[in-house]
């Protein structure tokens, strides 16, 4: 180990991808949840609108296939001498990745439930495809 490497290096590059995964499943639990809720209440007035509401499930499914792929990215570009400065990039790359994906969790969550909600009290057959 040099001073540009040093044994606790590696741990940060870890976190970076840990981060990356779990806060995405994170947003992407939420996401699914919170639209299935939606979902069900919503099929019980509007049967035949249910097919085209699964669309944010799966778009909030895709959030944590973005973590997936940075966890992924970060674990292969990790060596046995990776510097401090590198394994800092890769934490900041998971952090980013993770955070952004919790928060877009959230917003498909929470739009797609208030939208379900007004599509079926109102009786408007308008959903964006």
């Amino acid at each position: 180990m040099s001073a540009q490497s040093p044994q606790y290096a590696p741990f940060f590059a870890v976190m970076g991808a840990s981060a990356a995964m779990v806060f995405s499943a994170l947003g992407a639990a939420y996401g699914t949840a919170k639209s299935g809720t939606g979902i069900a209440a919503m099929s019980v007035m509007r049967p035949e609108l249910i097919m085209k509401s699964i669309i944010p499930v799966v778009m909030a499914g895709i959030i944590a296939i973005y973590g997936l792929v940075v966890a992924v990215l970060i674990a292969n570009n990790m060596s046995a001498d990776i510097s401090l400065f590198k394994s800092f990039l890769h934490l900041g790359a998971g952090l980013s990745v993770g955070l952004s994906g919790l928060a877009a969790g959230f917003a498909i969550g929470i739009v797609d439930a208030l939208f379900l909600f007004l599509c079926y009290t109102c009786h408007s057959s308008f959903i964006l495809i």
